[in-house]
């Protein structure tokens, strides 16, 4: 994740990131400045449509549109948020659990080889679980053509679980601990297997596939149709304008792409990895 200033106005102006929509949409822009180039051209140079009523009316149908096009970016730029904020809160409660339970467990055992094992897997749980999340095949889980069948990995988290709830009830069979002590402990690994089911929610349902299709084409359909409207009034000054209203468009779109996905490799997906190995370091100072 990228770290930066909040208030530093200059930086975030005049300084191109590496994750910044404006290297991905270039190309595309000057397509779209070569495209709105031409039907300028042809408007107000070939056709003289300068004094034809009926294209500036074209500009009422923006008008409309465009309104219609802000709510559905609002809405699918709140959803991708609203995903990627849930799994830093899954993340974050995944600190705490890891914390309270080697808490618990610093005070209930002593003997050095059970801390030991609790000093090495736990925070095996958090370093499997982000790679988990940033495996392909785990975003792949419900889609139709994948058959889940020939898939013989085993879901690493749940084994990583099951060997943490192993040892606990063989320190009940031992009366290393009680019974009381055991639902406790019990709690503390549920609610992992809880966290890994809401990340994986996160990461194996896209937004679905018609809305983001149907987004997508509309913004270049109303990019398409903005010179035939404007090109008038505008004159060459059109490309521009064109353009950089397909700059703002697309690049929402884009930045939604890339945070409804969390746990991915992009820029400014969370640092998962980072938050593991911050758990590995308080567990260790715990245990």
């Amino acid at each position: 994740m990228i770290s930066y200033n909040t208030k530093d106005w200059i930086t975030f102006i005049f300084r191109l990131q590496k994750s910044d929509t404006f290297r991905t949409l270039l190309p595309i822009m000057f397509a779209i400045a070569v495209y709105s180039g031409i039907i300028g051209y042809l408007e107000v140079e070939y056709w003289k449509l300068t004094d034809k009523s009926y294209v500036k009316n074209i500009t009422l149908m923006h008008g409309m549109l465009g309104f219609v096009i802000s709510l559905l970016l609002v809405f699918r730029t709140n959803t991708a948020y609203d995903r990627w904020w849930e799994g830093r809160k899954m993340w974050g409660a995944l600190v705490n659990n890891s914390r309270n339970f080697a808490i618990k467990l610093s005070v209930i055992l002593t003997d050095e080889k059970d801390l030991a094992y609790f000093r090495n897997l736990i925070p095996s749980y958090a370093s499997i679980l982000n790679k988990h999340l940033k495996d392909d095949e785990t975003s792949k889980q419900l889609f139709d053509d994948v058959d889940l069948e020939i898939d013989h990995h085993k879901h690493k988290p749940n084994q990583v679980a099951k060997m943490l709830f192993q040892k606990i009830n063989d320190l009940y069979d031992s009366k290393k601990i009680t019974g009381d002590q055991l639902i406790i402990l019990n709690e503390e690994v549920k609610s992992f297997t809880d966290i890994c089911g809401a990340c994986e929610r996160i990461k194996n349902t896209p937004i679905p596939y018609s809305y983001s299709a149907f987004l997508k084409k509309f913004i270049f359909f109303y990019v398409l149709t903005l010179p035939f409207g404007y090109a008038i009034s505008l004159g060459y000054f059109v490309i521009p304008v064109v353009v950089f209203i397909f700059y703002v468009l697309a690049s929402l779109e884009l930045i939604a792409e890339e945070i409804e996905d969390p746990f991915g490799t992009d820029a400014n997906d969370l640092p998962t990895h980072k938050i593991a190995e911050n758990i590995k370091k308080h567990v260790e100072e715990l245990l």
